[in-house]
């Protein structure tokens, strides 16, 4: 795992291009829980999401490793794609992003805005992948995977950010796709010798890595069918479960209810978009309300870019409390 010199000279990096994001403490929020609330707020960066911190330093590094390579490829269902896009547009790299069919067609537009050759392919993330791979293979690009050490070594600059900003947090809740998001917190936390308790969340219709925490490896599973897009991973990461496995101290599982209801929290009580995957955490937090009852905890509000016609929806829904 990578010392404190080095993911500060990551931060560095990153905050060229995406300043420090806030974290605040709303206090209806903090009223729902029992807690003391604070949202890092992602969906305050330039694609909406905290996956460009990782796209800067990966391809940084890589253009510095191989200064002589002109394409890549990489397969995301909307906010790793927009990363590695916006990242290569700033390098002067062709990507390629491939996306599964009936894909968000908001995030779409923008890796195309960004400066992506787009290609759908597959009915979920893992089929886009796969046909990533062949893609890399065919084409002599060079493929980006979702997780990495350099991308959680990018991310791990908003656990930095929120470990300093708000001192003596009790529990981070982070949401959990393929899982360089709560790594890079992981990551942040060991490096400053803290002690909060970190807290994984998965869709209960993407619950791959609940199960293979629970399993002791890594199991995936059929089908990943959620509203929460970024958290839709049927196949975990080895690499990535064996980090959460040894640094995560439970997983959480919300239902579709649950994120919905979190989204529609989040608007009226902080009037933020929060996507499924954003409002994830937030829905854990609310599941364990009665655990938390007068502690320090964040949730990461991992990103915003969600269709408006989707939003709508969600908006217009009743709440059952």
């Amino acid at each position: 795992m990578d010392d404190l010199a080095t993911l500060e000279a990551a931060a560095e990096l990153v905050h060229q291009t995406v300043p420090p994001t806030p974290q605040y403490c709303w206090p209806l929020l903090s009223s729902r829980v029992g807690a003391e609330l604070w949202v890092k707020h992602e969906n305050h960066t330039p694609i909406g999401a905290f996956k460009l911190r990782g796209g800067l330093v990966y391809l940084d590094e890589l253009r510095r490793r191989e200064p002589q390579i002109a394409g890549i490829v990489t397969a995301t269902r909307g906010n790793h794609g927009q990363s590695i896009a916006y990242a290569a547009t700033r390098l002067g790299l062709a990507a390629t992003v491939v996306v599964p069919h009936g894909n968000s067609i908001e995030k779409n537009r923008a890796m195309a805005a960004f400066g992506a050759r787009l290609i759908e392919h597959g009915h979920d993330f893992q089929a886009a992948y796969e046909y990533a791979v062949g893609l890399a293979e065919s084409q002599k690009l060079h493929l980006v995977r979702s997780y990495d050490p350099l991308l959680v070594r990018g991310v791990a600059s908003y656990g930095l950010e929120l470990f300093r900003a708000v001192p003596d947090l009790d529990v981070v809740y982070v949401p959990i796709g393929l899982g360089s998001g709560i790594s890079g917190v992981i990551a942040a936390r060991e490096a400053l010798g803290l002690r909060t308790e970190i807290v994984g969340v998965v869709a209960a219709e993407a619950a791959t890595y609940a199960l293979s925490i629970a399993a002791g490896r890594p199991v995936p599973t059929n089908s990943a069918d959620t509203i929460a897009d970024g958290l839709a991973v049927r196949v975990p990461d080895a690499g990535a479960f064996d980090l959460i496995r040894r640094g995560a101290s439970r997983i959480v599982t919300v239902s579709e209810a649950e994120i919905r209801r979190a989204m529609r929290i989040f608007y009226t009580d902080t009037h933020n978009l929060a996507e499924g995957a954003g409002a994830a955490a937030l829905a854990a937090a609310l599941q364990e309300r009665e655990r938390l009852q007068g502690k320090r905890i964040a949730v990461i509000q991992t990103g915003g870019n969600i269709d408006r016609a989707l939003f709508a929806t969600v908006l217009a829904e009743d709440d059952i409390e």
